[in-house]
């Protein structure tokens, strides 16, 4: 009795470790207040009142805003995946009148699979002991390339 205890213990606490952990990232969304928002009529007195400050502005301009929302989802120790997305962008005139509202979603998600675990170099593959003790004797020495102390040689 008390091994077949410990093991449904052991179990459930093994199990736990699998449960499903969602998370939020930026912006909450509200699909009515989305929805508020019109090309024409709002400025940007009238979205921030309506949406509160943007997530993030233009990096070359203030003429766009962006409202950025991310739901995901987390098992034990794996790495978080999307799950929901939502980047909505808000474009004004010089004027500060709203001209477009863009709405995209997880569909523009990009997936990138690195090329194995190390990054490929251009020149030669030199070993821990060459890259450490590699310049030993080599500075100052004698036909070694390299910046001279004297003023009338480059």
């Amino acid at each position: 009795m008390h091994f077949m205890l410990t093991g449904l213990v052991a179990s459930g606490l093994i199990l736990s470790g699998c449960s499903q952990v969602r998370g939020h990232q930026g912006y909450i969304v509200d699909p009515v207040l989305l929805q508020a928002i019109q090309p024409g009529v709002d400025n940007r007195q009238s979205v921030e009142a309506t949406l509160g400050r943007p997530t993030f502005t233009g990096q070359f301009d203030d003429n766009s805003w962006y409202y950025y929302s991310r739901e995901t989802k987390q098992y034990a120790f794996n790495s978080p995946t999307p799950r929901d997305q939502t980047v909505l962008r808000v474009s004004f005139d010089k004027a500060g009148n709203v001209t477009a509202v863009d709405r995209s979603g997880l569909e523009q998600v990009a997936s990138i699979t690195p090329d194995g675990r190390t990054t490929p170099t251009l020149g030669r593959e030199r070993s821990f002991f060459e890259e450490l003790f590699g310049n030993i004797g080599a500075v100052g020495a004698p036909g070694a390339q390299g910046r001279s102390n004297d003023p009338t040689r480059p």
